[in-house]
């Protein structure tokens, strides 16, 4: 069967603290257009606890958030801010075996 292979615990390693960054510039863009959590959420169509987690950079315990390219579109529509404005500077290799 083809599919996704299962996800390499060192990717999370890297992933983290790339996700973590995208949690506090959502946070940061949020704060100033003045908007809540709850209204991001409404706007841009997605549950107010997966916003919550989205800036917290988690998405389960221990676990990277990875939000969906949709979500974070409608994000940017919603903060008005271009994707390169959210997604942090330094994106990590995640080839596998890299």
């Amino acid at each position: 069967m083809v599919g996704v292979a299962d996800p390499d615990p060192r990717v999370d390693l890297v992933w983290g603290p790339y996700a973590r960054a995208l949690g506090i510039n959502l946070q940061r863009a949020r704060a100033a257009r003045g908007l809540s959590q709850e209204e991001v959420a409404r706007q841009a169509g997605i549950s107010g606890y997966t916003y919550y987690k989205y800036e917290r950079g988690r998405s389960r315990p221990d676990t990277p958030m990875n939000p969906q390219l949709r979500a974070l579109l409608a994000l940017c529509q919603v903060l008005e801010v271009p994707l390169e404005d959210l997604l942090p500077p330094d994106c990590p290799d995640l080839r596998a075996g890299a």
